[in-house]
């Protein structure tokens, strides 16, 4: 007998499948766990066709079939004639002692490994598949494609071009008068280039001009430009408290307009001087880079700040939206992100990563067929993306479609493994050890490549995979491990308590336990990635923390996958955003077991140690982290987590090469923060002053910079530069919470010098 799995039929578009079967002996009760029948339906329909009239019945020498079958009993009276005997025993039962098989001949086509190969060619798909453009449609008529804005003029550039433009036509005027005055001269050639002679004539003009008055004329027409700078560009619209803002603000003014007069008179006069922009200070992605040390600091007030300014910069580009969404997600703002990500859909509807978001918010507001329209799509945007597969698989097992879900998850691990540039042969835990062959793909028809089978050469060419369909996922899709998995990894909110969520403690330690010593020494290098963990990191880094939590639960029973190194990283840092700290620190113990150098698993050690406030735990753990040869990927925050701890404990030398070392690979305001805190500690105020400007430069609203820009200035005795940076500090600060790098006596020395 042979098993033909003919599911595959069921996938959406597929129209034939093509495969080699094992054939088995037959073995009734094999048969009817299969089947669930006793008897062959064409000789059921055989029966019933002369019973009914429509046939006669079928004759023991009336066919090839049975007379072949009849020759091989005779045979099998002359040869075996005990064994012939047991054969009126019911299939599937043995002799008494196990030893001999009731089924000889069939245990032969077993020992020589026989198979048939199978095609099935149906006229059109059982299940058909929405074209793409169908899926385009449907996905502009939910969030419609935003026509791309009009390039207008901003506001403060216009202002700026004005300004120049009034600029050019004063000075075509005050080179008039000048020709006027000494064009004779210049014609002559007697005309003195001396210093004082060009002083004369610079006194002599201005005269002139005062006395005609046309100098108030020309100041009347810069007035108008002049006050649109002021407006537009400086965003000054009310009026001054007092004197000293007002003076700070004009002095600010003159020194802009002057400037621009510069830019405008070099342009006119054709100098030799630069036509680009000068570069902003902050560009998107150190933005990016700003939000995301934020979201570390837990200063979530600030992190929105740098989206919104990152969005504001440019508005056309889908990524920034998209960013924005995901940290709306950390803060559990849920409506304002599926808004970010149709923004950013409505600016590209191929944005892969919004689709894939907002079909997660779809299904999470219960929008199951909008969820099932944005994931499919996603899938023909990016086919050849494991993660759109996966993703879509994810959902389709959530719904209840095992079928479907399948199919997903094998066109994802196709193309992971066509991305790697090698496949894996599939694990001995999802195959008897008489099937060892790879799989055709049913949706693409491909040819296998490689087959455990002994064959001969003329039929190799139209050998085709064994391995059923759903040998590699059948423990994933189904129903009774699911739903035991799942209740493993409960789903918190990202704002509830930690003592909120029920205690599960001992029960995933158990169960982690169980599983590790089943796994072994794993390596967290030592096996390729899997879609499932793929997926895990994509959704962790987005905050879509309930997927996540579905594609580690896959991932622990997934043939390639299992409680690896890298499964274990990956769950702590799940249970990190969700404040499970207890279980967090089970989960690295097991990483840290697995594979002793993995500098992920040190890095969130340290982090869990730190926000725990054992400190002293967390910087061995961060020096530990430094010292491996792999950079981690947390690096950044290990970078400022480590400088704080150093300055907490008076070790100011080690935090500022720690700060020095941040500074160059990804300079932050904190990390010239913490370098400029440092230096002050240890009395070099030339190095801090200069870390501090540079904090300041990229964020200069922090107050505990410009708390200790005061500190420097009063050592180096400049008390008014002192005072005004202690003001800016009170300002910025108000209603801010008290910064952590400041202690106590800094404070108490900033209110003494005021």
């Amino acid at each position: 007998m042979v098993f033909v799995d003919m599911a595959a039929l069921l996938y959406p578009g597929v129209k034939s499948i093509r495969g080699a079967y094992r054939i088995f002996p037959f073995n009734e009760a094999d048969l009817y766990a299969k089947t669930k029948r006793r008897s062959s339906n064409l000789k059921d329909h055989q029966k019933q066709n002369w019973q009914t009239g429509r046939g006669r019945e079928p004759s023991a020498a009336g066919t090839p079939t049975h007379k072949a079958k009849n020759l091989k009993e005779d045979k099998g009276i002359v040869k075996r004639g005990s064994i012939q005997s047991a054969s009126h025993k019911p299939d599937g039962l043995q002799e008494a002692d196990g030893s001999v098989p009731l089924n000889p001949e069939g245990q032969m086509y077993m020992e020589a490994k026989s198979y048939v190969v199978l095609e099935v060619t149906l006229d059109k798909a059982l299940v058909p598949k929405r074209p793409s453009e169908e899926l385009a449609r449907r996905v502009k008529e939910l969030i419609p494609a935003r026509p791309p804005l009009p390039l207008r003029t901003a506001g403060a550039q216009k202002a700026v071009s004005d300004y120049h433009r009034e600029i050019v036509r004063v000075a075509d005027l005050v080179m008039k008068e000048y020709q006027d005055l000494f064009g004779p001269a210049v014609a002559r050639g007697d005309l003195a280039l001396d210093p004082s002679a060009q002083e004369e004539r610079k006194r002599k003009l201005l005269g002139e001009l005062n006395y005609s008055g046309k100098y108030f004329t020309f100041k009347e027409q810069l007035k108008h430009s002049v006050v649109r700078i002021v407006r537009e560009k400086l965003l000054q619209t009310s009026t001054f408290s007092d004197q000293a803002q007002l003076q700070a603000f004009l002095s600010q003014l003159y020194t802009f307009l002057v400037d621009q007069i510069h830019v405008s008179l070099n342009q006119t006069l054709q100098v030799n001087v630069p036509n680009g922009e000068a570069r902003a200070l902050k560009d998107c992605s150190q933005l990016r880079h700003f939000a995301k040390e934020a979201e570390i600091n837990a200063d979530y007030d600030l992190a929105s700040m740098y989206y919104q300014e990152r969005i504001a910069l440019d508005r056309s580009d889908p990524s920034h939206w998209f960013d924005y969404g995901t940290f709306c997600l950390l803060i559990s703002d849920v409506t304002k992100a599926e808004e970010c990500f149709q923004h950013a859909l409505a600016i590209d509807q191929k944005h892969v990563p919004s689709l894939l978001l907002c079909g997660v918010m779809a299904e999470m507001a219960g929008r199951f067929e909008d969820a099932h329209t944005f994931f499919e799509n996603a899938t023909c945007v990016d086919a050849t993306g494991a993660l759109a597969w996966t993703m879509l698989g994810l959902f389709y097992e959530a719904q209840g479609n095992p079928i479907q879900a399948e199919m997903a998850f094998l066109e994802a691990n196709k193309q992971l493994k066509g991305k790697s540039g090698h496949a894996r042969a599939p694990s001995s835990r999802a195959l008897p050890a008489e099937a060892e062959a790879t799989e055709e793909n049913p949706i693409t028809g491909e040819t296998p490549v490689s087959t455990g089978l002994e064959v001969p050469a003329a039929a190799a060419d139209e050998q085709a995979s064994e391995l059923m369909m759903g040998h590699g996922f059948k423990a994933v899709i189904d129903g009774t491990h699911r739903d035991a998995l799942l209740a493993l990894f409960p789903f918190t909110e990202p704002h509830q308590k930690a003592d909120a969520v029920p205690t599960e403690d001992t029960q995933v330690s158990e169960e982690m336990n169980a599983v590790a010593a089943a796994a072994g020494d794993q390596n967290c290098e030592g096996r390729g990635t899997t879609i499932f963990m793929e997926a895990a990191h994509f959704l962790l880094q987005v905050n879509a923390l309930q997927f996540a939590q579905r594609a580690l639960a896959h991932e622990l029973l997934f043939p390639d996958g299992g409680p690896s190194c890298l499964y274990h990283v990956t769950l702590a840092r799940l249970q990190l955003h969700i404040r499970e700290f207890a279980k967090a620190e089970n989960s690295l113990q097991e990483a840290l077991r697995a594979s002793h150098e993995n500098p992920d698993a040190w890095a969130l050690n340290g982090h869990l140690q730190y926000l725990n406030g054992r400190f002293s735990d967390a910087r061995q753990c961060y020096e530990r982290t430094l010292d491996l040869v792999a950079d981690t990927s947390e690096l950044h925050a290990v970078y400022l987590r480590l400088g704080s701890i150093y300055l907490m404990e008076k070790q100011y030398h080690q935090a500022k090469q720690t700060y020095l070392r941040a500074c160059k690979r990804s300079p932050t305001c904190l990390t010239w923060l913490g370098l400029g805190i440092s230096c002050y500690r240890l009395q070099e105020l030339s190095e801090a002053e200069d870390a501090l400007s540079e904090a300041n430069i990229l964020n200069n609203r922090n107050p505990e910079v410009w708390g200790y820009l005061s500190l420097v200035c009063l050592q180096t005795n400049r008390r008014v530069e002192a005072e005004q940076a202690f003001k800016f500090a009170i300002k910025v600060g108000r209603g801010r919470h008290v910064p952590f790098f400041m202690p106590e006596s800094t404070g108490a020395a900033l209110v003494e010098a005021s």
